[in-house]
């Protein structure tokens, strides 16, 4: 999928994340513990959105992986989701999308928006 993301809306997201960070830590911390996972893990971010906002998560599935691993990144994904702030991560996360789940979290990993500026192929 290619995707590319302006200056400004990396900024908007940026300061969405850190009002995210500021209102409801609790849940950002979990948000980002899944996006550590994801990476360690070595899945797509694009997989990782996918799973939270209910989407079809086919098309980005990680290759070569074990079931049971995959069964605990589930569980994982499955324990965030059922957080009584998850709504707030989900508007989130469905306002940005458009500038793709993997710059959401690399956002919320702390690189800066002009790093991400411009055309990309994700996973």
């Amino acid at each position: 999928m290619l995707v590319s993301s302006g200056y400004e809306e990396l900024k908007d997201a940026q300061m969405a994340i850190a009002n995210l960070n500021a209102e409801e830590p609790t849940i950002y911390q979990k948000f980002l513990n899944v996006i550590h996972l994801t990476h360690q893990l070595q899945y797509g971010f694009q997989y990782m959105g996918a799973l939270l906002m209910d989407e079809d998560p086919s098309k980005y599935v990680p290759e070569f992986q074990n079931e049971y691993v995959l069964s605990i990144y589930q569980q994982e994904i499955d324990k965030l989701k059922t957080d009584k702030r998850f709504p707030e991560l989900k508007h989130l996360l469905n306002s940005y999308k458009q500038i793709s789940y993997a710059n959401i979290s690399k956002l919320a990993l702390g690189e800066k928006p002009r790093e991400l500026v411009g055309p990309k192929i994700i996973h």
